[in-house]
This record gives structure tokens, C-alpha cells and sequence, in this order.
């Protein structure tokens, strides 16, 4: 889902990438379709390497996406542009161990718009979180004995 998408910092919104040089990366604006050269000098973040700081480590902003989903029931998440404490609040509903002190408002704003941007453009899959959850449900069934240890 997050694979070849990027936030560039110092522009607006969402990108993925076109094409690949020596010296740059060309890049489409997902809202505009623009393209645009981005070079080496610019901070280029994958969304798939971004995570949010908790009180006990960190969680993939794709889970992020996911409870965020699971508490629209599918729907636009609120607006990036409202007020500082609806975001923390709205924030601490879908992330409540999220650390405070590092997490600042400016983060969840990008989250917001970021999670509203990828659902506009129906890029939210969350088929592979969905496959882990079924995974570890199935998985706790399993029973070991004695006779299942092997020794070297």
C-alpha cells in the first residue's frame, strides 16, 4: 500500500515515484499529477519507513492507517486543518500509548492529511495487516510436547 509513495519536505501533499536517474528521482504529485525532478539535497521520507513514536516503542504508520480506517468504518478521517486539541484528541482514540512528548501536533496534521489524501485516491490496502491478524489467530492453537524438541 505505502510502497513508492513519499512526502517531500518543503512540498505539499503526497508523491510517487515515476522515474529514477543517477542524480534525481522524478516524482507525481498524487493530488495534481505534476511532476517534478527531486534531488539528493532534498529530504525525501517513504511512507512505508515512518512510524509513530509510543510510550513503549513505535508502530508502522500503515497500523496507524488501519485504526484509523477501522474507526471511520471506511470513511474520510477529520479534517488536517482543525484545531490542535481535536487532532490530539482524535489522535489519542486511535493511538492512546502514542508519546505525547514526541509526537507533536504538526505530525498528526501530516498523518491526517496523508491517510485523507490515500483514501481519496483509494491507495488504502490494508490486505497484508489483515492476513497477520488472521495468522496470529490462528497460530495460538498450535500445542508443543516434549517429543517436539529437537536437540543438537
Amino acid at each position: 500500500m505505502l510502497k513508492g509513495i513519499f512526502a517531500i519536505s518543503g512540498q505539499q501533499g503526497l508523491f510517487k515515484m515515476v522515474a529514477e536517474s543517477k542524480n534525481n528521482i522524478i516524482v507525481e504529485s498524487l493530488e495534481t499529477k505534476k511532476r517534478i525532478p527531486t534531488y539528493s539535497s532534498s529530504k525525501v521520507s517513504a511512507l512505508e519507513d515512518i512510524a509513530i513514536y509510543t510510550e513503549t516503542g513505535d508502530i508502522p504508520l500503515k497500523e496507524i492507517f488501519k485504526a484509523i480506517y477501522d474507526k471511520e468504518e471506511g470513511a474520510l478521517a477529520i479534517s488536517h486543518k482543525s484545531s490542535g486539541n481535536e487532532l490530539k484528541n482524535y489522535f489519542e482514540e486511535i493511538a492512546p500509548d502514542f508519546d505525547k512528548d514526541r509526537v507533536y501536533v504538526s505530525d498528526i496534521k501530516k498523518v491526517m492529511l496523508w491517510y485523507n489524501i490515500l483514501h481519496e485516491k483509494e491507495m488504502l490496502d490494508f490486505s497484508d495487516i489483515e492476513e497477520k491478524e488472521d495468522e496470529k489467530e490462528g497460530g495460538e492453537d498450535v500445542e508443543t510436547t516434549e517429543n517436539d524438541a529437537v536437540v543438537n
